[in-house]
C-alpha cells in the first residue's frame, strides 16, 4: 500500500515517503507522542496472511528490539492498523552503502573502519542467538557516525511459518523486488552463502559469508561473485572463486586478501567462527596498513608505541619471514617492513628464539631424516649456520646480553656462544621443556613434561625447585618459564593436560624466584612472554598482544590480534612458535605445502597418482585396496580432517571434519570404518574415533586421560595398535595392544 502525507499508523503521522523495496516500503513520519523523527516500514501482504505469522513476526521482533549497539538501526515499536503490519525503526540521515558503491570503490581506511563496524554489530547480534540473514549493501547505510545495519534479524521474522527449504524460502525473495530478468546482473543473491542457496538452516557464518562478500566489493568496486542469470549467479557462488584482491588493487593489503577469502570459504567450517574474529583482523590490519600504501613498507598508525612490531613467519618448507624492525632511535616514524629469508636447504623448522635485541635469531632445524639441531642466524646479513655438536637441541633460549644460547640435548641443559665453539653443560635436564634466563645469571627451566619449575645458575650447579605443581588445581606440569625485567618474577604456563583454556590448571602464571609470589594471569594453554608493554601468548588458535603490567603482573584492556595459525613446532600441548624481543616479533605461522599421492612398484619406479595434490598427513590404503583415508590439513582452521580417495577415479571427499582436530586414520579390517585420534579442544588429549564410510555418525571408540593414537588393526580384527603418551611420568611414546 502507498501512504500519504498527514495519514496515522497508530500514534505515528506519515510526512514523506523515503523509499521501497522487497521487505516492503518505507517512510519518514513524526512520532506524536515522544515528539520525533522515526522511520516507518510498512510490510508485504503476506505478513498478515494468517494470526500465527503475526504472532511469530512479533515475537520475533520484540527480539531483535533488545539489540542496542551503535551501528545496528534501533527498532522502536511494532504495530497494525487495520490489515497494515509495520515496524518503527530509528530514523537514519546519509546514503547506503549500495548507493555509495554505485560510485565506485572505498578508500582502504573507509573499507576497513565500516568493515570494523559491521563485524562488531554482527558478533553483538550473534552472541544474541540473532541472525541477519540478509546483509547487502543496500541494509547498511553510511551516516556521519559512521554505519548502521538495517533490517537486522527480519529476514527471518518476515518468512511464513510454513516455508520449505529451497530458493523460495530466501529472505531476499519476498516481493521478488531483487530478482531482475535474464541477461542482467542479480542484485541480493550476490551476497547469499552456499548453505543459503541450498535452502539450508543460516546461522553466524552465513552472515560472515555476506560480509567477505560485502567487503570484496568495498575494497574493490566489484562484486564478488557475477553471472548473467539466475542460474550462472548460483553457479559462481557454489564453484567459483573471486579474483584476488590483490590483483585489482595491488595497493591493498596482503592480509586484507586472506581475510575476506576466509569469508568467502564455500564450506561454513572453513570459515571465520565469528564476527569477532574478522572484526579483530580488520583493526589489526587498520593499524598497521597507512591507507594508499602497501603493506610491505607501511607507517604506524600509534605514535605512542615506543617501537616497531616486525612480524615474522618462518615456514617448514620455503621459509618466509614477514618483516624486520627498524631501530629505536631512528626519528623517522617507524615500519612495518614485509622481508624474506631462505632456511637451510632440506631443512624444517622447530623451534625458535629471538635474541634481546632483535638481531640475531636462533633455531632448531630438522634434516630429512628428522634430527633436530640448533642453528643461529643473524638478521642484518649472511646465512644462517649450525652449531656443531647440537644434535637433539630444543627449546634454545638467549643470554640476557645474547652472547650465549641455551638448549636442550642428551639429557642436558647446555649453553654455547653464537658462534659456535665448545658446547658447555650446566646441568641434568633429562627432557627439558623451556627456560630463561635473568641478568643475575640464574636460569628458570623444566626439567620434565610433568614437573614443576627449578633455577640453576648458568655457570652450572646444582638445581633448586622454584615451583610446585598443585594437587589443588590438578596440575601435571609447568612449563615454559619467561623472566619479566625485574628478573626477579617469570611468567610460566601451567596445566593438567587436560579441561579447558581459562581454568585455574590451565592458565599463565605469575611467579616470583623467591616463591612468595605465584597467581594466574590469564586462562590460557599457551607458552607466553612480556615485550614492550605487551603480553603476548596463543588464544583460540591466534597469537595475540595484551596490554600487561610486569610489576604487578596483571593484564590491562582487550588482547589485539597479531598472527593466525601460528605453528606448533614440537609434540609439546601448548608450545607455539613465537618469540620477542623489544623490536620485534617472529613467529612461524602453520603452513603445509601440497603433496601428491603417487603409486611405486617395488624397483622403486614411479606409477600413477591418486587423487588431488593437498597438504596430506598420514593416509593408509584400505584392505581391498580400493579407497585411500588420508589426513589432510585445513589451513585456514589448522586443524587436520580425514578424507577418503577412491584409487580408481581420484575422487576425494570428507569424511571427517568440523573444529575438531583429526589425525592417523586407520581402517578396521573389513574395511568399513576408518578409525582416527581427535582432539575435541585444545586442551585434552587425543582419543581414538571411529566412522563409518557410508557417513553414519562418528562414535568414540577408546578415550582416557592419556594421549592415544591408532596404528593398525590386525587381519583378523582382534586387536588394534595404539601409540600411547602416557598423561603421567616422563610421557615417552608407548605401543600398547587393545
Amino acid at each position: 500500500m502507498s501512504l500519504t502525507a498527514g495519514s496515522r499508523l497508530g500514534p505515528y503521522e506519515i510526512v514523506a515517503p523515503i523509499g521501497a523495496g522487497g521487505m516492503g516500503e518505507v517512510y519518514r513520519a513524526q512520532d506524536t507522542r515522544l515528539d520525533r523523527t522515526v522511520a516507518v516500514k510498512v510490510l508485504p501482504a503476506h505478513m498478515s496472511s494468517s494470526a500465527e505469522s503475526r504472532q511469530r513476526f512479533e515475537r520475533e521482533a520484540k527480539t531483535i528490539s533488545q539489540l542496542s549497539h551503535p551501528h545496528i538501526c534501533a527498532l522502536y515499536d511494532v504495530g497494525s492498523e487495520g490489515e497494515t503490519e509495520y515496524l518503527v525503526m530509528e530514523y537514519l540521515e546519509g546514503e547506503t552503502l549500495g548507493d555509495r558503491l554505485g560510485k565506485g570503490a572505498l578508500p582502504l581506511e573507509q573499507t576497513l573502519r565500516y568493515g570494523v563496524e559491521i563485524a562488531d554489530a554482527l558478533d553483538k547480534a550473534h552472541r544474541q542467538g540473532i541472525v541477519h540473514r540478509d546483509l547487502k549493501p543496500g541494509n547498511v547505510m553510511i551516516t556521519k557516525s559512521g554505519v548502521k545495519l538495517l533490517d537486522f534479524g527480519l529476514a527471518k521474522a518476515m518468512a511464513p511459518v510454513a516455508q520449505q527449504p529451497g530458493l523460495t524460502s530466501l529472505p531476499t525473495m519476498a516481493g521478488a523486488a531483487n530478482l531482475t530478468q535474464a541477461g542482467t546482473i542479480l542484485g541480493t543473491f550476490q551476497y547469499m552463502s552456499p548453505e543459503q542457496l541450498e535452502g539450508k538452516e543460516a546461522d553466524a557464518r552465513t552472515d560472515i559469508f555476506a560480509l567477505g562478500a560485502v567487503l570484496y566489493e568495498m575494497v574493490t568496486g566489484r562484486k564478488a561473485f557475477a553471472g548473467t542469470s539466475q542460474a550462472s549467479l548460483i553457479s559462481a557462488i557454489m564453484k567459483e572463486e573471486p579474483a584476488p584482491i590483490s590483483g585489482i588493487q595491488p595497493m591493498s593489503p596482503p592480509a586484507l586478501d586472506r581475510v575476506v577469502r576466509t569469508c568467502l570459504s564455500k564450506d561454513p567450517e572453513d570459515r571465520w567462527q565469528s564476527a569477532r574474529d574478522v572484526a579483530n583482523e580488520l583493526k589489526w590490519i587498520a593499524e598497521g596498513s597507512q591507507a594508499g600504501v602497501p603493506t610491505k613498507v607501511s607507517a604506524r598508525r600509534r605514535s605512542r608505541e615506543r617501537t616497531a612490531w616486525a612480524l615474522a613467519a618462518l615456514a617448514t618448507a620455503a621459509a618466509v619471514l614477514l618483516a624486520v624492525g627498524l631501530l629505536r632511535r631512528s626519528p623517522r616514524p617507524a615500519q612495518f617492513v614485509r622481508a624474506s629469508i631462505v632456511l637451510p636447504e632440506k631443512t624444517f623448522i622447530g623451534d625458535l628464539a629471538l635474541s634481546p635485541e632483535g638481531g640475531k635469531l636462533a633455531f632448531t632445524a630438522a634434516n630429512s631424516a628428522g634430527q633436530f639441531s640448533l642453528w643461529v642466524r643473524d638478521l642484518d646479513a649472511g646465512a644462517a649456520h649450525p652449531i656443531a655438536g647440537s644434535e637433539g637441541a630444543k627449546f634454545p633460549f638467549w643470554s640476557p646480553d645474547g652472547r650465549f644460547v641455551a638448549f636442550f640435548a642428551d639429557g642436558k641443559l647446555k649453553k654455547v656462544e653464537p658462534g659456535g665453539g665448545a658446547l658447555l653443560a650446566i646441568c641434568d635436564a633429562e627432557n627439558g621443556v623451556g627456560g630463561t634466563w635473568n641478568r643475575e645469571g640464574t636460569i628458570v627451566f623444566g626439567p620434565l613434561p610433568t614437573a614443576g619449575l627449578f633455577r640453576v645458575l648458568a655457570s652450572g650447579g646444582k638445581p633448586m625447585p622454584v615451583t610446585k605443581l598443585d594437587a589443588a588445581r590438578h596440575e601435571k606440569a609447568h612449563r615454559y618459564p619467561f623472566f619479566l625485567p625485574d628478573g626477579r618474577h617469570f611468567l610460566y604456563t601451567a596445566t593438567s593436560l587436560g579441561g579447558g583454556a581459562g581454568e585455574d590448571s590451565n592458565a599463565i602464571r605469575f611467579a616470583s624466584l623467591d616463591g612468595r609470589e605465584d597467581r594466574m594471569v590469564v586462562g590460557a594453554f599457551s607458552n607466553a612472554q612480556y615485550a614492550s608493554g605487551r603480553l603476548l601468548y596463543q588464544r583460540d588458535e591466534t597469537l595475540v598482544a595484551q596490554g600487561f603490567d610486569p610489576d604487578r603482573g596483571v593484564v590491562k584492556g582487550e588482547p589485539v590480534v597479531i598472527e593466525l595459525r601460528v605453528f606448533r613446532p614440537t609434540d609439546w600441548a601448548g608450545f607455539y612458535a613465537f618469540s620477542a624481543s623489544e623490536d620485534a616479533i617472529v613467529t612461524a605461522v602453520q603452513f603445509m605445502l601440497p603433496s601428491q599421492l603417487v603409486w611405486f612398484d617395488r624397483s622403486g619406479k614411479a606409477g600413477g597418482s591418486v587423487g588431488p595434490a593437498e597438504p596430506f598427513g598420514p593416509f593408509r590404503l584400505s584392505p581391498d585396496e580400493r579407497r585411500v583415508a588420508a589426513t589432510v590439513m585445513n589451513a585456514s582452521r589448522n586443524r587436520g580432517e580425514i578424507w577418503t580417495l577412491d584409487v580408481a577415479s581420484g575422487a576425494a571427499s570428507k569424511l571427517v571434519s568440523g573444529s575438531t582436530h583429526s589425525n592417523y586414520p586407520t581402517w578396521s579390517s573389513d574395511g568399513s570404518r576408518v578409525f582416527y585420534a581427535s582432539v575435541r579442544s585444545e586442551t585434552t588429549m587425543p582419543s581414538i574415533w571411529f566412522k563409518p564410510i557410508d557417513g553414519s555418525k562418528e562414535q568414540p571408540y577408546a578415550e582416557g586421560p592419556d594421549n592415544l593414537s591408532p596404528w593398525d588393526w590386525s587381519a583378523d580384527g582382534r586387536f588394534l595398535a595404539v601409540q600411547k603418551v602416557p598423561l603421567e611420568g616422563k610421557r615417552y611414546n608407548e605401543l600398547w595392544v587393545l
